[in-house]
């Protein structure tokens, strides 16, 4: 048996997609509706996470605790969930459900540690497929994402650049940015200046917009 944790903020989608899950037969499945912060709550942690990728936290903020760092978990299991490339030290794999044309949600899950990537737009099958390949230590990648990746791959900003429109888009201001950050409010004022050149927005609205829409921030 595969274990499963569902990770999906709004609540008819996460029961819908546990529903789903469990019909596919050989796993136990269960849901969260945001990502653990910390250690992971579940005893034995769950062999996959199956999460949407817009719940990831946006640059600046927490990585997700994909998995438990229980003492119970072996240095050799570690090792193994590094080697292939898990975001977790306990072993639990991230599979990201991701949206059409966001490519900075697909570089989000990418940095967040996924090891498994699902169109949302695809098939219960090819759902089903991934988690059992990721469980099994595999990576997995639907066609229809190629394009998505090679438009992350051409994401314009510098992860500072990001953490300091990710805070403006919330509606901090400069002052709030820079003591966040332990910058400068001048530094603040030329990171996002540098934002908006290097996006080609007309001003700092603009670029959150731009930002926004490409599920950068």
């Amino acid at each position: 048996m595969i274990r499963v944790t569902v990770v999906y903020e709004a609540q008819l989608l996460r029961a819908a997609l546990v529903e789903l899950l469990r019909s596919g037969g050989g796993l136990v499945v269960s849901s969260l509706p945001h990502w653990p912060q910390g250690p992971a709550h579940e005893t034995p942690p769950p062999d996959v996470y199956v999460a949407d990728a817009e719940c990831l936290p946006s640059p600046g903020e927490a990585t997700p605790a994909t998995a438990s760092t229980s003492a119970s978990t072996s240095a050799s299991a570690s090792a193994s969930a590094s080697a292939n490339g898990s975001a977790s030290a306990g072993g639990s794999a991230l599979l990201a459900l991701i949206p059409a044309q966001r490519p900075g949600v697909l570089r989000r899950a990418h940095a967040a540690g996924a090891t498994g990537f699902v169109d949302k737009n695809g098939s219960k099958g090819r759902l089903l497929e991934a988690v059992h390949r990721v469980a099994a230590g595999e990576r997995f990648i639907d066609d229809t994402l190629a394009v998505g990746f090679l438009q992350a791959a051409e994401m314009p900003l510098t992860r500072r650049e990001l953490t300091v429109l990710s805070l403006a888009a919330k509606g901090a201001p400069v002052a709030e940015i820079a003591a966040t950050l332990y910058l400068s409010r001048g530094t603040v004022r030329n990171y996002m200046a540098s934002v908006i050149r290097k996006v080609g927005a007309r001003n700092r609205v603009d670029a959150i917009r731009i930002a926004q829409g490409a599920g950068w921030t």
